[in-house]
């Protein structure tokens, strides 16, 4: 998951995946080193060692064999993906990056960046480097950073709250109130591994020949502003589209493509599976 998220995040791939097709599949969520219910150490993280995290709970389970994982990671979450297909090309079994990118670069003003850095979880106004008045404004910067404004207003997916944005709200404030789940040195730990991520076009590349091009795929929304389409354009280009690398962008979406458009989101995930499914077999032939 992404940068400062909880593992609840997923609860509606968790709901699709692991509950309504659960003879099918079986999920692993987790948090990431620095939030939720993992340790968090004061110490450098990078996306490579949470990485390893991951995979030392993937051995845990046992989870071993060859073209066994289908791995799914948004934002930050993309890019601990990346590092850990590198560490395991052979036992990928498909790979799903999701509003993320090889490395950062400025495709907007550096105030921008910084503005949503500071805000972004830490409540910190970029102008006067202080706390906002009331948690409503932290509240409606993060909401405007992370979706698009069609989705937070229209009615809430599951009428338990007026609008999909009032749903985020007091998903964020139960979020906030887990003091021990949730710190700023967890955030700004995770924030360092992600804002220092990079894999080179060389690396990107071998990612892509080690894992198989037709396994992997590239999610994206045009009015991203946590991290711009542009970086996922990159990423699908240096990959490989020519050599059978999806590239889905969709107009008029956010950041958190696994809310915003879950439905579509999990039926995309499902064919990418049913897909490399076709793909083993004829490997497995030849």
């Amino acid at each position: 998951m992404g940068l400062g998220t909880f593992k609840t995040a997923w609860q509606r791939q968790v709901q699709y995946f692991g509950h309504d097709k659960q003879s099918m599949y079986r999920c692993l969520v987790l948090d990431n080193r620095g939030m939720g219910e993992s340790d968090k150490p004061r110490s450098r993280y990078t996306t490579s060692g949470m990485a390893k995290d991951a995979l030392e709970v993937i051995d845990y389970l046992g989870w071993k064999s060859t073209r066994q994982l289908h791995v799914v990671g948004v934002s930050m979450g993309g890019m601990i993906a990346q590092e850990l297909a590198l560490m395991i090309p052979t036992r990928i079994a498909s790979l799903t990056l999701v509003s993320s990118a090889a490395r950062l670069v400025n495709t907007v003003e550096y105030n921008t960046v910084v503005g949503t850095i500071l805000v972004f979880k830490l409540g910190i106004h970029s102008q006067r480097f202080s706390i906002p008045k009331s948690p409503d404004a932290q509240l409606d910067d993060i909401k405007g950073r992370l979706f698009s404004q069609t989705w937070l207003a229209a009615p809430d997916d599951y009428a338990e709250f007026p609008t999909n944005g009032d749903r985020f709200a007091a998903m964020e404030l139960k979020k906030r109130q887990d003091t021990e789940g949730f710190t700023r040195i967890g955030f700004i730990c995770q924030a360092i591994a992600a804002g220092w991520h990079h894999k080179s076009t060389e690396q990107i590349k071998k990612l892509a020949d080690q894992v198989g091009r037709q396994r992997i795929q590239v999610l994206h929304g045009t009015v991203d502003q946590m991290i711009t389409v542009p970086h996922g354009e990159t990423l699908a280009r240096e990959l490989g589209e020519e050599g059978g690398v999806t590239r889905i962008i969709l107009p008029g979406r956010g950041h958190v493509l696994h809310m915003e458009e879950h439905v579509l989101y999990n039926q995309t995930l499902e064919r990418m599976m049913d897909k490399v499914e076709k793909v083993n077999w004829v490997e497995e032939s030849s």
